[in-house]
């Protein structure tokens, strides 16, 4: 019911209605118009009115329909026919919208042009490009607009050199716009020239910092409780969303996930419901490595919505993959199989449709998914010679442009390479057929030499093969290397990497290396503890898991379980998923083969496993004993048992009960944890 203490004073009712959409009050305005629409259904003043702050709400369904029921009662009127097939733009009602447009007469001046552009960006908006162009021809020569339309018409072609040279035309005519500053950062990104991308976004970000600070521009980063600014016209005319979800993805791209979570987070806030579904997919996209869960409900409703971004199909499905609900990217290809055979749907390449069906064909026919994996990378590899070949003769020329867009080329045929390789190699690592994995690695290190995601693996590779450790240090080495050599700490790597070299070092006679690796871990760790004193690290920890895990491996359980009881000390800062990982292990080993009667167990040595366990039951409370799927089933969600099972102090308790039944000399099964 309308609230009659708000209707405005007799006498002051069109200076009140004014003043507030003077000062922007929108909401309030619509709602007191509304009420006085019902007796007044084809007031002139309050229909303009409603269909305006409508508009300015971004309401656009609303306002097409208020200045629809206006032209109706002022047919002859061209402005409001101007605005209703605006609204109806924005609406995404591309044929209401050209219909209203032709029926503005074409003799009137003040329309003509405005007409022509606004019927372009309408057919620019179905997709149909010739025809917007057709219709960009025809406006005005000489404005900015002419400029800046024909600069989207480029980049949706992908000519993007071409399309950044109208917006900087336009920019130079008509000077700073956020939009048009958006623009051109947009045509910079795609050129992979991310410095001047971040240039022309640093300009959209401190102008709105400076002229609009009622829109709390990074108040969430610092950590300020602040309400929602919305989805004002305001926000939308500063481009700060597009800045900030662009900022994201350069640091994305350029692998620094912090860089991108900042950029997010400095954005204007908003309540998750007002978010648009680009910002949506780009919170999904930085945060999954911390909150998978989250990420793969965003990315699961997009999906659902009429309007995602194209992007959201391709990275749900690389996420199925990731972690491995291969049934989940079935259903998903299943489901939009007419969509994605269309020549040209915007959501798959044939390249990367070829690539997951390969990898769910790996699960039912590993030896088809491998020739079918195997076969795409004889013709990519076939296309990066071919590119190499061309940079040469660029470069003998002197064609440094040329050069340039080739090696451009050639960076993502690689990206493309690498994925189909590590699939292929996958298929034998499973099975445990290190040697297989091994000659696949080596057939492309002509081309991935230098690449560290390459490194890592092979490097793995050769660990896991029993006297290939000095190959593995040589790898292994070369990681490090590269990360001192960018001054980055030894911490900032996964810590399987020192970890793992320092057990090559061990068993390749090298100790004094291995100690120089730990001490220099050591001391980053102490760095670190003093900088951040409530941040965790487990780099040290790790390592001296990993050398226990060898030991206990060598059948020197003694030795080994006691360097890792000791690398958790002490635990409030130690224990972990990860660490209690590597520790329960070698415990279970140990404990199946007391059970086979190999070994036995001196006293004091079961007394102080005893004794960490109670350490660990103590103050594993709160912590998961396993990393859990991101996607739970119905089942598992309704297990009232679930939740105290995986935690560190549940499984602690049954390692000891294990010991003490060993101990007591009854026989048992030791069930898995």
């Amino acid at each position: 019911m309308f609230n009659h203490s708000q209707r405005p004073r007799d006498g002051e009712y069109t200076k009140t209605i004014y003043t507030m959409v003077k000062d922007q009050r929108y909401a309030e305005v619509v709602k007191i118009l509304s009420a006085e629409l019902h007796n007044h259904p084809k007031s002139r003043a309050a229909l303009s009115i409603l269909g305006y702050c409508t508009y300015q709400m971004q309401h656009y369904e609303d306002s097409a329909l208020y200045y629809s029921r206006l032209t109706e009662v002022c047919p002859e009127n061209d402005h409001y026919r101007m605005y209703l097939a605006q609204a109806q733009y924005k609406a995404c009602q591309y044929q209401e919208a050209m219909n209203t447009a032709v029926q503005i007469d074409e003799n009137n001046s003040e329309f003509e042009d405005k007409v022509k552009k606004l019927q372009a960006a309408i057919k620019y908006g179905e997709g149909e490009i010739q025809n917007a162009k057709n219709l960009v021809d025809q406006s005005s020569s000489g404005d900015a607009d002419k400029h800046v339309n024909y600069g989207c018409i480029l980049y949706k072609e992908g000519k993007f050199d071409d399309a950044l040279k109208n917006f900087l035309d336009a920019h130079n005519i008509q000077g700073f716009k956020p939009d048009l500053c958006y623009n051109i950062a947009l045509c910079y990104y795609k050129k992979t020239d991310y410095a001047s991308s971040l240039r022309y976004l640093s300009e959209i970000i401190e102008r709105g910092i400076r002229d609009h600070p009622e829109l709390s521009v990074g108040m969430a980063t610092e950590g300020l409780e602040i309400r929602s600014v919305g989805n004002t016209l305001a926000l939308q005319e500063t481009a700060l969303v597009e800045g900030f979800n662009l900022k994201a993805a350069i640091e994305y791209r350029l692998k620094n996930t912090e860089g991108a979570v900042e950029a997010l987070t400095d954005m204007p806030p908003r309540s998750e419901e007002e978010l648009d579904p680009v910002t949506l997919h780009n919170q999904a996209l930085v945060n999954f490595e911390t909150d998978p869960t989250g990420g793969f409900e965003k990315l699961q409703f997009l999906i659902q919505q009429a309007d995602f971004p194209v992007e959201t199909f391709a990275n749900l499905l690389i996420m199925y993959v990731k972690y491995e609900y291969l049934d989940m990217a079935a259903d998903l290809l299943a489901e939009n199989n007419d969509i994605l055979m269309q020549k040209d749907n915007n959501y798959l390449t044939p390249w990367m449709l070829d690539f997951f069906e390969a990898v769910l064909l790996a699960e039912t026919s590993p030896e088809e998914a491998y020739q079918k994996l195997d076969d795409m990378n004889a013709r990519i590899t076939d296309d990066l010679r071919k590119i190499t070949k061309a940079v040469q003769d660029y470069r003998q020329n002197r064609e440094d442009e040329k050069v340039q867009k080739t090696i451009k080329e050639y960076d993502e045929k690689l990206e493309m390479y690498l994925p189909v390789l590590m699939q292929q190699a996958k298929i034998f690592w499973e099975r445990k057929n290190y040697a297989q994995v091994e000659k696949i690695f080596r057939k492309s290190v002509e081309f991935l030499n230098d690449n560290e995601t390459w490194k890592v693996n092979v490097a793995h590779v050769l660990f896991m093969q029993e006297g290939k450790y000095g190959d593995a240090k040589g790898f292994y080495e070369s990681l490090i290397k590269n990360v001192q050599a960018r001054r980055e700490p030894l911490l900032s790597c996964s810590a399987i990497i020192p970890a793992n070299l320092c057990v090559c070092y061990i068993m390749t006679s090298l100790n004094e290396h291995a100690e120089e690796i730990m001490q220099k871990v050591e001391r980053e760790e102490e760095q670190a503890a003093y900088e951040e004193p409530d941040k965790k690290t487990y780099h040290f920890c790790i390592i001296n898991l990993v050398i226990g895990t060898l030991y206990c491996a060598k059948g020197n359980y003694e030795f080994g379980i006691s360097r890792m009881m000791k690398a958790l000390e002490p635990f409030s800062k130690k224990l972990g998923t990860d660490t209690w990982h590597y520790t329960k292990r070698c415990f279970l080993s140990l404990l199946e083969n007391l059970a086979k009667h190999m070994l036995v167990l001196k006293d004091d040595v079961f007394l102080e496993c005893i004794k960490f366990l109670d350490a660990a039951e103590a103050n594993g409370r709160y912590i998961k004993a396993y990393h859990e799927g991101p996607l739970l089933s119905e089942e598992e969600k309704n297990d009232p048992t679930k939740e105290g099972r995986n935690t560190i102090t549940y499984e602690a308790r049954y390692l000891k009960w294990l010991f003490y039944e060993l101990r007591d000399g009854l026989n048992y099964n030791i069930c898995r944890l």
